[in-house]
């Protein structure tokens, strides 16, 4: 068996955060979303599965979803061909709801078990780095998100910043117009490179 789908088959099996996902308000079971393939050109990193991910089985089968995939300006038909993109979140499973109803943050132990060696099997031309998990790992930034994703130009061309393409951020887009003004025309160029370059 490929290597890659060996390590993927390994990352679907895993349940290492059982008894963490139980303790939390939704109490629900490990469903690792593992979207990676072998010659995946684009990578993109976010932070974990929603609840609409866990019950789909699906990356970013949501409303989240359809706008990442409208800044990319690509369909849904490329943007789940796993030849030639690959989705690997800061952690594969839906982490839950706190008391209050909020996503819980990714658990860092899923990054420090698989991240590296998912890495080490990808060789992807660009990388989409969505929110402040995904932009400390890969940067080693301390910054904000605000600030790592207005100073995207300094990542090209192997990597973009972007903050999460959540509804609950349309506030910080109407704040912030550079966004799609300066960076989403840059996006979908490097996009569309990358995924019709033969080379």
């Amino acid at each position: 068996m490929n290597a890659t789908r060996q390590l993927a088959d390994e990352i679907r099996r895993c349940r290492i955060c059982a008894d963490r996902f139980a303790a939390t308000k939704t109490g629900h079971h490990p469903r690792p979303v593992v979207w990676f393939a072998p010659g995946a050109r684009l990578l993109i990193v976010g932070q974990a599965p929603g609840a609409r991910v866990h019950a789909s089985g699906r990356p970013f089968d949501d409303r989240s979803g359809e706008r990442l995939r409208a800044w990319m300006g690509i369909d849904e038909r490329i943007f789940y061909d796993q030849g030639r993109i690959a989705i690997v979140p800061m952690a594969f499973c839906f982490p839950g709801y706190d008391a209050k109803g909020s996503d819980l943050p990714p658990p860092p132990i899923c990054a420090a078990t698989w991240r590296d060696a998912v890495m080490a099997r990808l060789r992807p031309r660009l990388m989409l780095l969505i929110g402040g998990h995904a932009q400390r790992w890969h940067l080693w930034t301390k910054r904000s998100v605000t600030e790592t994703v207005a100073g995207w130009r300094q990542h090209l061309p192997g990597a973009i910043p972007l903050p999460h393409p959540s509804w609950r951020n349309t506030g910080w887009l109407r704040r912030n117009p550079w966004f799609a003004d300066e960076l989403l025309p840059v996006l979908r160029a490097r996009v569309q490179e990358v995924l019709n370059d033969p080379a």
